[in-house]
């Protein structure tokens, strides 16, 4: 049977299986799909890098002197280390105001020995150890830029979210009125589209980038040249852009979503878990790319420990994996 399945295995049995649904665009359309690829789902903060494309093409970016880096923290679902945070401070300072005018909330970091030494130093979670308080902070930056009112930037009726919702209309071509939105785990609007059209977009996104056109180009520019700061200390959105030389980008969200685009190539994946299981994104995808030979033999091996990561019991010991399954309808072949 063709799709894509994500099986985990203890003592060499099957305990665990995950459906994955997947959408692959390039310019002539939907190349590859597994699944359902009209499969409605949240693209949760997959689409921060689109949520990102109005700070340049408004002008935010250069106003207020955003770096590559700190764009590239708009971008990302962080792990909350050093250097994550002072990049979320200085878009925050940049924009004229601090943590305290973060929505998303409290979080102990993503990265665990970076919520160690905050533990260790008597510290607690704050707003800005969010994983999405770089995106947060990009709201508030295009905020400033356009003179709209600071707070309440993330409710559904204030001009920054209009304006996100603007942008995933734009490059989805999903009329937005046929958008389905929700509230995200950080307290922003979250977008439901086809799978197919979650591709597209990172498709359309990145023929532009490769174009050389301002907004793509500098948003997923700034993504290849600062890795780390999209994801962090071992996380695949920043170690397959490392593994590939910046020739394949990728992006996480949440209830197993992933997201990945090759700017040269014109093409896009989207895929999501049904289940919304996160441990099997990582393997789907890179499995995807690589039945694509999208993905080089090599390339896959350096990111092995994310295709086909080892399963863990509380001493530590090595007692299972997951591994993907995947067969793609391709058209046209």
């Amino acid at each position: 049977m063709r799709g894509v399945r994500v099986e985990a295995t203890r003592g060499g049995v099957v305990e665990s299986r995950h459906r994955v649904h997947v959408a692959v665009v390039d310019g002539g359309g939907l190349r590859a799909f597994a699944g359902d690829p009209e499969f409605r789902t949240f693209a949760r903060s997959s689409v921060k890098p689109i949520q990102a494309l109005p700070l340049v093409d408004e002008g935010a970016a250069e106003g207020l002197g955003l770096t590559d880096a700190e764009l590239a923290l708009c971008c990302a679902s962080h792990g909350g280390e050093p250097f994550h945070i002072e990049a979320a401070r200085s878009i925050l300072a940049k924009a004229g105001t601090d943590e305290s005018a973060l929505a998303c909330g409290p979080r102990w970091p993503n990265h665990e020995p970076s919520a160690r030494a905050l533990r260790a130093a008597g510290g607690e979670p704050s707003a800005i150890h969010n994983e999405c308080s770089g995106k947060h902070g990009g709201m508030l930056a295009l905020a400033r830029t356009r003179g709209w009112a600071l707070e309440g930037y993330h409710r559904v009726d204030h001009p920054v979210q209009r304006r996100m919702l603007e942008e995933v209309s734009r490059w989805t071509e999903v009329p937005a009125d046929r958008i389905g939105m929700g509230v995200d785990g950080c307290g922003v609007v979250t977008f439901a589209v086809p799978l197919a059209a979650l591709a597209g977009a990172f498709a359309r996104l990145a023929a532009a980038a490769h174009r050389g056109e301002s907004g793509p180009a500098r948003v997923l520019g700034a993504m290849a040249r600062h890795p780390e700061y999209v994801g962090g200390t071992d996380r695949l959105c920043t170690e397959i852009v490392r593994a590939t030389g910046g020739r394949i980008l990728a992006k996480i969200g949440a209830e197993g979503v992933y997201c990945g685009w090759i700017p040269e190539a014109g093409i896009g994946v989207a895929l999501k878990v049904e289940d919304g299981a996160q441990r099997a994104s990582g393997p789907a995808l890179t499995a995807v790319l690589l039945e694509l030979g999208l993905l080089a033999a090599e390339e896959y091996e350096r990111l092995h420990r994310f295709a086909q990561p080892k399963l863990k019991n509380t001493r530590g010991e090595v007692v299972g994996e997951l591994r993907a399954d995947v067969a793609l309808e391709v058209r046209g072949g």
